[in-house]
């Protein structure tokens, strides 16, 4: 193969972060290793707060602010809560549980199935698990997604193709 001397390297230039963004990361960091720290708050939060912290979880400010407030974010069988105004944050959490496929899967299923049953609006809340759920378990297995689907359409493009037989 013959290389192109027309094209021209373009020069590199270092990114520059915000330092709005970098104080608040910071500061988020430091109040959440606060609250592991802090006895006084229950040991499961606090182990949820440090394995955000862990992940950078984007609920982990979400996390902190509720946990700052008083609220109790693992309800007496051990699941996290979701914010008591915000049935998309609650569709969230019981989606990603869902797609955890660890014990909690089953009951996190029963109370999603029920949610839906008593909503307003099922197929609305029913699509918002969907995409919470393709979102989350994207993220978990991108590349095992994405191996699945090159599967399919090799089978699918060599089964039609004479030579391949």
């Amino acid at each position: 193969m013959a290389n192109h001397s027309s094209a021209t390297a373009h020069e590199h230039t270092p990114h520059t972060i915000n330092s709005t963004t970098s104080t608040i990361n910071e500061a988020l960091k430091r109040r959440a290793k606060a609250v592991i720290n802090d006895k006084s708050i229950d040991a499961r939060a606090r182990a949820v707060i440090r394995y955000s912290l862990e992940i950078n979880d984007p609920w982990l400010a979400d996390l902190v602010r509720r946990v700052d407030a008083g609220e109790t974010i693992i309800d007496e069988s051990g699941f996290l809560q979701a914010p008591a105004d915000s049935i998309e944050g609650k569709i969230e959490v019981l989606t990603e549980t869902i797609c955890r496929a660890g014990d909690e899967s089953a009951a996190a299923l029963l109370i999603l199935m029920a949610t839906l049953e008593n909503a307003t609006h099922p197929k609305v809340l029913a699509n918002m698990a969907k995409h919470f759920a393709f979102t989350h378990c994207g993220r978990l297995n991108l590349h095992g997604m994405v191996n699945a689907q090159i599967a399919l359409l090799e089978r699918d493009l060599l089964a039609s193709n004479q030579l391949a037989a």
